[in-house]
């Protein structure tokens, strides 16, 4: 009996032991787990798919993980609730250093302080509760506010391996620009993953084969001082191997079934960067030139759909939001239907993301008009096409059937003339950067665009900064255009969101609530209004480009006063329009002052009760329509007096060659 004491003693021990022994981590922090293959493979990235299956609290999911070169292998995770994790893993090579690897861990909360320190242990983006705007996992609200570091994969945005502080300029790195953004209250950036085509050599920025189809090998963004491609490496090299599979061109078209590891390990670290300081990378697995030679050389959808596993399984357990193309333009690219076979077969036979990251892309004008309502996006985003006129594609979004979050993911950039050359667009709508109007013009779009069904933020964009030109022949550099004003402005938007707390995420657009809200010019920044309002009537927030009419807002509840106030965009400022409340007639119409200044502003209506008199009110106030009276008649008497001038002129013409 002593013994058997003894031995259940030992026995209990031994248990709290290996129980006490468990790792404990946070949810939502990401894990690594290392393999390393017995068997040898002739590419290995083809060959062999790895896994485990990972369970724990509402949880129990298989987890793919990516080929890290040589023998190594990786599967990333995370734990999406507190608790007991445990995991298995397995391989479609049935590989004994792959397969039947067993471990278990203990998962726990971050405090209030730890959260407050980094919102992203708050967790992994998901829609709100109406589906039109973005909540962390715990339901706190996220609003992104984003820049578009496309070539933030390489060398462009410099890794520094030391803590120096630099200042924006030629010598500034990426944490420098990490830093300074999120000074400016950034949380979010777009990145392609991978640029397989592009490189400096002695061969142009756009190159087509000679085939009958004039198929496009690349169409990329210009060296300046070369006329070539730019480069898009990094210390790892590149993404895929040379020499390629296209007859001719094996050394500007690489294999795109031979991946280079060492590439994205150098990536791996400036993701884990911009988790640890609050960011969310946007990361898009490829651009779309990539694609006509991919498809017409590989195996198709099969080719690409692996590499989409690949960048999705590296990093899908990191805070991100992850993307199958970065299609900017349908032309010199193949079909969205092609893309989708190759995203439908990698979800048919992989799933979606394990861990909830939303997929969305970078789409021209949206992912709702290119891949519809019930596809693979569960964040619809439109963009490239800029002017105003093109907010709308939000609105659409925002009344499909199926309710997804949306924003603005490439709209009108600072400065933004694209002046390539040689087939580049020479944007003429644009502005010089810098300059107020250009400001102004940004500011159409961040506020334009979230009024118009844009509730889950909006990503900003820069001439130098989209292209990270960094060449001594740019026109305007990285590090300049980073210093833009139009930048700092960006941080008002959530101001101007957030003053009415997370009711802005039950706002719905309606540009028509303002009346007049539009003039005739569609392809431009300058003359439109904007207007969101809950359901409720109880509250509006307007937005009126430079250049827009007295106007009055219409669809509010009857009889009642409204906290009215002006919303200066430039310092995120708020003014009370003369005593601090409007009156709503008979009809639920206000009308609005003249705005405190000839530029741009936005307007916050709230609900403050009824008034007991019945209001008709004129179509616009007394003081406006005098001063609109003295405006008409002046340039009416102009008009006339120029006319007369003219006219005068004429006739002393005609008179002296009939004398003569």
């Amino acid at each position: 009996m002593k013994f058997l004491r003894h031995l259940l003693l030992a026995s209990v021990f031994t248990v709290f032991q290996a129980k006490a022994a468990l790792p404990v981590i946070h949810i939502w922090e990401t894990q690594e787990l290392t393999f390393e293959a017995k068997n040898s493979y002739k590419n290995a990235y083809t060959e062999v798919t790895v896994w485990i299956d990972l369970a724990g609290p509402g949880f129990n999911k298989r987890v793919y993980g990516f080929w890290d070169g040589a023998t190594t292998f990786r599967v990333r995770l995370i734990a999406t609730q507190p608790g007991a994790w445990k995991w298995i893993s397995g391989s479609s090579s049935n590989d004994p250093g792959l397969t039947g690897k067993t471990g278990s861990f203990t998962a726990i909360t971050w405090s209030e302080k730890e959260k407050n320190e980094n919102p992203l242990r708050r967790g992994f983006l998901k829609p709100s509760a109406n589906n039109h705007a973005l909540n962390y996992a715990d339901g706190t609200p996220y609003f992104a506010i984003g820049d578009t570091w496309f070539s933030l994969g390489s060398n462009r945005f410099k890794w520094y391996n030391d803590e120096v502080k630099r200042p924006i300029g030629p010598q500034a790195g990426f944490k420098d620009y990490v830093r300074f953004r999120k000074a400016q209250g950034y949380n979010w950036v777009n990145m392609i993953v991978a640029y397989p085509n592009w490189k400096t050599d002695d061969s142009s920025w756009h190159i087509v084969l000679h085939d009958s189809a004039r198929t496009t090998l690349r169409s990329a963004w210009v060296e300046y001082g070369t006329g070539s491609a730019k480069n898009m490496d990094n210390e790892g090299g590149r993404p895929f191997f040379f020499p390629g599979k296209v007859p001719g061109y094996e050394n500007y078209f690489p294999d795109m079934d031979r991946i280079n590891p060492e590439y994205f390990k150098y990536i791996d670290r400036k993701i884990a960067y911009l988790n640890a300081h609050g960011f969310i990378p946007f990361m898009e697995v490829s651009r779309r030139d990539a694609g006509p030679l991919w498809y017409k050389y590989h195996r198709w959808p099969d080719s690409y759909s692996r590499f989409i596993l690949y960048v999705y399984a590296r990093y899908q357990a990191y805070n991100t939001v992850l993307s199958p193309i970065h299609l900017d333009i349908i032309r010199e690219t193949i079909r969205p239907e092609d893309y989708m076979a190759a995203i439908t077969a990698m979800e048919k036979e992989y799933g979606p993301p394990p861990f909830g990251n939303l997929l969305s892309a970078n789409a021209n004008p949206s992912t709702l008009e290119n891949w519809g309502e019930d596809s693979w996006v569960t964040l619809h985003q439109i963009g490239n096409k800029r002017e105003h006129n093109n907010y709308w594609f939000l609105t659409e979004i925002y009344h499909a059937k199926t309710p997804k979050p949306a924003l603005n993911g490439e709209p009108y950039y600072a400065g933004y003339k694209d002046a390539r050359g040689g087939g580049g667009r020479d944007y003429s709508n644009g502005a010089e950067g810098g300059t107020e109007r250009d400001n102004a013009f940004v500011r159409s779009g961040m506020y334009g665009s979230f009024l118009s069904g844009g509730l889950a933020g909006h990503v900003y964009g820069a001439e130098g900064i989209w292209g990270a030109d960094i060449e001594p022949a740019a026109p305007i550099h990285l590090w300049e255009a980073f210093q833009w004003k139009s930048g700092a402005e960006m941080t008002y938007l959530k101001t101007f969101a957030f003053s009415i707390g997370k009711r802005y995420q039950d706002l719905v657009p309606l540009a028509d609530l303002v009346s007049p809200n539009k003039n005739y010019n569609i392809e431009g920044y300058e003359g439109w209004a904007y207007c969101a309002r809950t359901p409720d009537k109880n509250i509006f927030l307007a937005y009126f480009e430079k250049g827009c009419p007295a106007s009055q807002i219409r669809g509010a509840r009857l009889n009642s006063w409204y906290q009215a106030q002006w919303f200066n965009p430039r310092n995120g400022t708020w003014i009370n329009i003369a005593d601090g409340k409007l009156a709503s007639n008979n009809i639920g119409v206000i009308l609005l002052p003249e705005f405190p200044e000839d530029t741009d502003w936005g307007l916050k209506l709230i609900y403050k009760g009824t008034h007991n008199h019945n209001l008709i009110l004129p179509t616009v106030l007394p003081e406006v329509a005098e001063k609109k009276q003295l405006k008409n008649k002046i340039k009416t008497m102009l008009t006339y007096g120029v006319v007369s001038f003219l006219i005068v002129l004429m006739s002393l013409f005609f008179i002296g060659r009939f004398k003569r």
